[in-house]
């Protein structure tokens, strides 16, 4: 699904050069769900964004899906983004404005191959998956931080995506919230999406299949989760918040 070669990123700030990335080689097979962890400048972040073709490394190669991402110019980037990739981040980034099922629909807005009503039926079965339905109609404003996220989630998914990027997905919320967030996560990974989590918090990466931690730029570690299972446990049944 994803493979790297060698990913450089520098930014240069005045005349000052900071190196980002520092070589990174990565594999992440179909399917996985992978936490990328590490301290703040360690090089997460940056990564994320390479990833998910919000930006261009300095040098290295990057494949996502058998696609050559180097080759692509900003309007294919965007393409490639819009059709293979969604993103979930610490803001949930709803329309205030907006209800649950509009905010969902976004990402389908700029499919000329879509009618209004198969839009709806799209972000009917996203909102479906995180259960979210009972909800529809409800704004930013009348929804729980938990149930926001539920909402971005069904955003990201609603284009059905081959990869699902998330940003620190429970920076902003406390430790019920998060479970109820992470039991999506799962949920999405056992019906096949790949997922990459950024975190900080290890209490979030024990659900993930594979930990890797970044320092300096360069990965420190990249190994499989031994706990996951016996974590998975503490997911089951568990209820969302309704309120």
């Amino acid at each position: 699904m994803i493979q790297t070669l060698n990913l450089h990123k520098t930014y240069t700030i005045g005349d000052i050069k900071v190196n980002a990335l520092r070589g990174i080689n990565l594999d992440v097979k179909k399917g996985e769900f992978v936490s990328i962890m590490g301290a703040s400048g360690s090089g997460k972040t940056t990564l994320m964004n390479l990833l998910g073709c919000m930006d261009i490394p300095t040098s290295g190669s990057y494949t996502l899906d058998n696609v050559d991402i180097q080759s692509m110019d900003e309007n294919q980037l965007a393409e490639i983004r819009n059709q293979k990739i969604g993103f979930v981040f610490q803001q949930f980034f709803l329309l205030s404005r907006t209800t649950a099922l509009e905010n969902t629909e976004l990402p389908l807005l700029y499919r000329k191959d879509l009618k209004k009503s198969q839009r709806r039926e799209m972000a009917l079965k996203a909102l479906d998956i995180v259960q979210m339905t009972d909800r529809l109609d409800h704004h930013p404003n009348q929804l729980s931080g938990g149930q926001q996220q539920r909402v971005a989630i069904a955003r990201a998914i609603v284009n059905n995506p081959v990869i699902l990027f998330a940003d620190e997905p429970t920076g902003n919320l406390d430790t019920r919230t998060s479970l109820e967030v992470i039991s999506c996560f799962q949920k999405l990974h056992e019906n096949g999406i790949t997922i990459i989590i950024v975190t900080h918090e290890p209490d979030i990466a024990k659900y993930t299949d594979r930990i890797i931690t970044f320092r300096d730029g360069r990965i420190k570690s990249d190994t499989a989760n031994p706990i996951r299972n016996n974590a998975i446990e503490d997911l089951k049944n568990l209820p969302l918040d309704d309120a």
